[in-house]
């Protein structure tokens, strides 16, 4: 059974040989074959070698163009700062003054700089690697992009001070995300995932108002070209559970403050996938710990749950937690598969 029809099979609630490791990797990747995480970020050829060594050295079940939040930003004219090995920094947002909504130039994802480094991406995936392993794109959320545009803090005082203009804000950047996704799936992605970290800060309310509705829009957008939608939120999301369910992904990602069990049955036909403690059991954990943890956490996702961890995999993780995680996935097989 290849990555694919495991993960079709599972999506299914059917008989799997063993349950999918869907593990965010990113600056673990970059490091795992000796790369700075600069060329990770600008260069498409580092990120493809550093994902296919996760695949081989570790059992994943998926090939992931996912690196940073600032893709998109970058395009539309963000002051995006890249260290040679440290993380992408954002010193000023486009966005300062509300005004400068208006001059704001769209950006096309087939000649962005970065947007179109993620479609080569993509592409040397499929070439490689298509039909064999589920190959995952990337956008923002319509609102964690606004957040990138216009800052956090700026952002969420603009909800409360002029939410009008906050809506405007995000029905330009719901009309790139749809587009970038799109380009995406043409380019090879079987999978969207879709982050949107700062929906875990606001109140249901808000997340019905300014969230949900656009992770809908670019979820349909994604089913409509035949591919599958993953949705990732940081952090707690317990409040935001039933909301969640409701947005149309496939698969939907829980992050270790939430309950697994709790998640499974709330989104069911969708299936859940987390959500050990990326930090506290990966990172400083025992490989016996990361074992236990992974095998809980497919106790409790049900039929249809994926493991991974609850956010990205740390960098510096010990390589023998990753290995227990996949001897774990081994060991579990096909129990609690069936539907």
């Amino acid at each position: 059974m290849n990555a694919v029809e495991r993960m079709r099979r599972r999506l299914r609630g059917e008989p799997v040989d063993r349950p999918p490791n869907f593990d965010i990797m990113m600056q673990f990747a970059a490091h795992f074959i000796g790369q700075p995480l600069s060329r990770y970020y600008l260069d498409y050829r580092v990120l493809c070698d550093a994902n296919f060594a996760m695949v081989e050295q570790f059992g994943l079940d998926i090939l992931q163009a996912i690196s940073d939040p600032y893709r998109e930003a970058y395009d539309w004219g963000a002051a995006i700062v890249f260290p040679e090995d440290g993380l992408p920094e954002a010193h000023e947002p486009l966005l300062a003054d509300p005004a400068d909504l208006d001059r704001l130039k769209t950006p096309d994802p087939a000649t962005g700089r970065r947007m179109s480094d993620r479609l080569e991406a993509l592409r040397r995936f499929r070439e490689r690697a298509g039909g064999e392993v589920p190959i995952m794109g990337w956008v923002e959320g319509a609102l964690a992009e606004a957040a990138d545009l216009r800052g956090m803090t700026n952002l969420l005082m603009d909800v409360y001070e002029r939410p009008e203009w906050v809506e405007a804000l995000l029905e330009r950047c719901v009309e790139v995300e749809i587009a970038f996704a799109r380009a995406q799936i043409a380019a090879g992605a079987d999978i969207i995932g879709l982050g949107d970290a700062v929906a875990s800060q606001v109140s249901p309310r808000m997340y019905q108002q300014f969230a949900l509705p656009y992770e809908q829009r670019i979820f349909a957008a994604v089913h409509e070209m035949g591919g599958l939608a993953r949705l990732h939120i940081c952090g707690d999301t317990t409040h935001l559970l039933l909301l969640m369910a409701q947005s149309g992904a496939d698969i939907i990602d829980v992050d270790w403050m939430v309950d697994m069990g709790a998640a499974a049955r709330i989104f069911e036909p969708a299936a859940v996938c987390g959500n050990f403690d990326p930090l506290a059991v990966m990172l400083r954990g025992t490989p016996d710990e990361v074992y236990q943890a992974t095998i809980r956490c497919l106790e409790q996702g049900g039929a249809r749950g994926f493991s991974a961890a609850g956010c990205e995999i740390p960098d510096g993780t010990p390589v023998a937690n990753l290995r227990a995680q996949a001897q774990a996935l081994a060991d579990y097989g096909g129990n609690g598969a069936s539907a």
